[in-house]
This record gives structure tokens, sequence and C-alpha cells, in this order.
């Protein structure tokens, strides 16, 4: 790095130098930046205190030596120890809104995003929608960002881990809306006995045990309890399917992402008529089913 130092002058030369370096390393990219560029660009501007979105004339200004030590330790700690750059700066973005994150949760990237962005559309009337349930909420972005889609709606955040709750805790703080979304710890639907939803959406772990051993780096510097869901990914997400129908309204929905778990998912309910959504940016393994439809199958998740 002290070659860099020495030589490297401009917000550019570190960008590009940092791209080079993360490239080199063969860096995995996925947790919120999808290349090289994207990384260094955002580690660099977080370590010179500068917004995102600066504009491109600034790129040609000269770093202090200060400041180019600080640049370097952040593309450092991502090189040696494989740290996703949202743990580095502690900054993360869901369905348009900035949210704190730490390596208790994992860093947000849901599809689930695109359907908080159209309010359920049209799966639900959104002037109708007065409570959510966020299960597995992590950071709270989902619970959050359900508060922003459904101005007039309470919203649960859950989650079994107090670690995930205080970052929860932070993000509900910092939008603002202590009054209208409330972290709750509790294993899945234990501590919610007598409420009821006109929306339950999740973001459970669904990773299986050999898709597991074979993730990234990068995957495993965020929590396993965040990830891990058995064998075949689908412990928590049949839990989910067998008590959810008590917890909807009748004109209720259930929308639970288990992404590559989702023909292990098939596989064990065939005749369950799972609407699989698409999404423009990408993403999948996301179903949802109506209050009646998990009324009608009861029986079936009850015995898978």
């Amino acid at each position: 790095m002290s070659d860099a130092i020495e030589n490297l002058n401009t917000l550019r030369d570190f960008i590009r130098w940092g791209a080079s370096r993360f490239t080199e390393a063969g860096l995995y990219f996925g947790h919120g930046t999808d290349n090289p560029f994207d990384e260094a660009i955002r580690l660099t501007l977080y370590a010179l205190y500068l917004p995102q979105d600066l504009p491109p004339a600034y790129l040609d200004a000269a770093l202090t030596p200060g400041e180019k030590e600080r640049v370097c330790e952040l593309f450092q700690e991502r090189i040696v120890r494989r740290v996703p750059a949202a743990y580095l700066t502690h900054e993360a973005t869901f369905a348009g809104l900035d949210f704190y994150i730490n390596d208790q949760v994992l860093v947000p990237r849901s599809p689930i995003a695109e359907l908080i962005e159209t309010q359920f559309q049209p799966w639900v009337q959104p002037e109708a929608v007065s409570r959510v349930l966020d299960l597995c909420t992590g950071s709270g972005c989902i619970a959050i960002g359900c508060a922003y889609a459904f101005e007039e709606a309470d919203v649960d955040a859950v989650d079994i881990s107090p670690e995930a709750l205080e970052v929860a805790s932070i993000n509900i703080e910092r939008h603002d809306l202590e009054g209208r979304v409330e972290a709750i710890r509790s294993d899945l639907f234990d501590g919610l006995h007598g409420r009821h939803y006109d929306i339950i959406v999740s973001n459970p772990p669904y990773v299986g045990r050999e898709e597991m051993e074979s993730l990234p780096d990068e995957y495993h510097r965020e929590p396993a309890l965040g990830l891990a869901a058995g064998e075949d990914g689908l412990d928590i997400a049949c839990r989910i399917l067998q008590e959810a129908s008590d917890y909807l309204e009748p004109d209720g929905i259930l929308v639970v992402e288990v992404g590559n778990s989702d023909y292990a998912l098939v596989e064990r309910f065939p005749d369950v008529p799972f609407l699989w959504l698409d999404f423009e940016r990408g993403g999948h393994g996301v179903f949802l089913l109506t209050a009646e439809q998990l009324n009608e199958y009861q029986e079936v998740f009850d015995e898978g």
C-alpha cells in the first residue's frame, strides 16, 4: 500500500487502483454492489467523508497523506479479511432508504424491496393495510420500508436475535418511526399471540447445508443465524407456512423469500399453488400465498 500512498494522488487514481486490486484479489461482490469499480467508489468516498453522489468534477481532487492512508486501510480490510463494504461503512441502501448496519445483521439486498416500492400491488389495496409483520427483520429494513409504503399502518419487526433488534431499533429511531414500528424479540410467531396482519413478509434464513459450505468468504462474514436453515434450507420457511394462517386477516397475504431453496420447497409441497414473483431488478425465490390458500393447504403444511 505504501507505493499507492506515494504515487497516487486523486480520487480517480485511488478508485482505479482499488478496482484493480479488488479484481486481482478475486473479491466477491454481492452486498450492495456487483463490480469492483462501484465497490472502490463506495469505500473511497466513505473514507473521505464525501457523499456517494459526488459530482464527477471532484474526481480529480488531490488527497492529503492522511486521506490516502484512510482509503488504503479500508481497501486492505476489504481485501485481506473479505469484509463486505457495507460492514466497513456501516451504511446500506434498501428500497431507496438509508440504513445503519453492522455484522450482527445481513447486508440488505432482498428483491422484496421492489414489492415494497409498489405497495404489494395488485395483491392488496394499500389504503386497507393497517398492520404489517416483518419476520426475521434483521436490520429492520423491510419493516421500515413497509412503514413508508403504508403510512397509516403499524408494523411489527420481529427477530430472535437481540443483537439484530438493537440494529433495527437504531434504524427505527433514525427514521423517526418509534410510534409505528415496534421491534419485538420472538422466535417467529411465538410472542405474537392475538395479533393479526394484512401482510406478513419475511426474508428468513433459507440457505441449505451444501450451499452454505460453498458460499464465498464474504457471506461467512455475515451472521450464520441469518443464513443457515437446515439441510435443504427450509427449516424456517416450513415453520412460517405452518403457523402464518393463525396471524393473517382473511384477505391477507404471506410473502416469503426462499432464494435457491425454491426448488426444494416445490418438491416438498408439489400441490401448493405458490405464486413465484418476478422482479425487474433481478432476484428470485420469493413466493406469495393468500390467507385463503394457507387455510386450504394447512393440513399439507402441518404434515410437511
